[in-house]
């Protein structure tokens, strides 16, 4: 392996779970010509958040070595609704649902690659083509037992849950869709990995070399536990304000900081080291954390708006208005919303809704700076919250969606 190569291969594995395998990616990249890097998002959500990006920017790497990136809009496999990683039948999405998210994602994607070495590809293009005769010969190339191989078809399988026959249809079309863009490399995040060999045995079988599967890891939302997604509401969207993504990226805890430089940063991985065991030698985190912060912002929104969000957040500190050592929560919040007065509860800052309720009638309660005089009032979720009651009583809370709760006072999840 030649310097070059090595190189190449340093730069890929950062943040990498797995690549399958090593050896023919390294060959592929000594072969000197630009290779197809495909990683394929199905439309599900009218918007993008920072785990989806963790695709993206490894889609980024390869093209800052090179490499052709083939982001593909999986616009009638998103009709069909992946299944993993689900205990029930996913309901699709109707074909104006995908077309519509589709949009959103061609003008957000280029906020991170470079459209000159961007190929955007629809799989409805080959698949809408194909005959029942050709689907039928499709699924002939895979077995029932190879699909019952992956975890959550096996465990519904054995559980007596349905599956129905269109799931199966799933891994086969994404595969097919390797076959139809002739891809060296495709990329995916961990759930995705029996999807990903599928498509590197239909190569296989239609003539082609194999492709490379690299997957890469979830990941993890505001929480710190499940991974980012919308209907969690633990997530940061790339199109959020930018006080709001600086306010989340600042509240999350410092081992979930490194966790996500790691992933999201293009700040050079020796250099986040560096950081690292400055921290063990008693910096403060709180200083990489900004940087951090700031970086993101400004991918997104552009340098000086992450300048003027950063003079912001650090002027809040300045004016004495917030402390540094402020205590952090995430909390759930049901479909009403939180009560104002659970949430000064929840958040340490009372003893009980009766202090919650004395403590905003005397003035003494804000929300970002501002004075609260409603103790009715329902906080709504997806949003970081500074609350202050008193002069010195201060919380963080990291308000998230519980998915379909009933509960008016959520309990505390961190």
């Amino acid at each position: 392996m030649n310097t070059s190569t090595a190189e190449a291969m340093a730069l890929i594995r950062r943040g990498t779970a797995e690549i399958i395998r090593e050896e023919e990616l390294e060959k592929k990249l000594g072969e000197g010509r630009p290779l197809r890097i495909k990683a394929g998002f199905d439309p599900t959500a009218p918007d993008l958040h920072l785990g989806h990006t963790v695709l993206l920017n490894k889609l980024r790497q390869f093209q800052v070595l090179g490499h052709q990136a083939v982001f593909l809009i999986g616009d009638f496999t998103g009709m069909i609704g992946d299944p993993t990683g689900k205990n029930v039948t996913r309901k699709p999405l109707t074909r104006e649902e995908v077309l519509e998210n589709a949009k959103t994602y061609q003008t957000q994607i280029f906020r991170i690659l470079d459209p000159e070495k961007t190929e955007v590809v629809f799989n409805s293009g080959w698949i809408n083509t194909m005959s029942p005769a050709d689907l039928i010969q499709l699924a002939a190339k895979h077995t029932v037992a190879r699909m019952l191989e992956r975890d959550d078809f096996d465990k519904r399988y054995k559980g007596g849950q349905p599956i129905a026959i269109h799931e199966f249809l799933y891994p086969l079309i994404q595969g097919y869709d390797s076959v139809a863009l002739r891809a060296d490399v495709e990329l995916g995040g961990t759930d995705q990995k029996f999807n990903l060999l599928v498509g590197r045995q239909l190569q296989e079988v239609y003539g082609q070399k194999p492709q490379v599967v690299l997957t890469m890891p979830l990941l993890e939302g505001l929480d710190g536990v499940q991974k980012m997604s919308k209907s969690l509401g633990n997530y940061i969207g790339i199109d959020a304000p930018a006080d709001e993504i600086f306010g989340k990226l600042m509240s999350i805890s410092d081992d979930l900081m490194w966790r996500y430089m790691e992933l999201l940063s293009f700040t050079p991985w020796s250099e986040i080291q560096g950081w690292q065991s400055a921290c063990v030698a008693g910096d403060n985190p709180r200083h990489y954390k900004v940087r951090f912060a700031q970086e993101i912002v400004a991918r997104f929104q552009g340098q000086a708006v992450a300048d003027s969000a950063l003079e912001r957040f650090e002027a809040r500190f300045k004016q004495g208005l917030l402390p540094e050592d402020m205590p952090e929560h995430t909390l759930m919040a049901g479909e009403g919303g939180y009560a104002i007065v659970a949430l000064l509860r929840d958040a340490g800052l009372t003893s009980g809704t009766s202090e919650s309720i004395r403590m905003i009638q005397q003035g003494g309660v804000r929300i970002d700076g501002e004075k609260i005089s409603d103790p009715r009032l329902a906080v709504q979720p997806d949003q970081t919250l500074v609350l202050q009651v008193g002069k010195r009583k201060f919380a963080r809370v990291n308000l998230l969606r519980e998915n379909g709760s009933q509960q008016d006072t959520p309990s505390t999840l961190a």
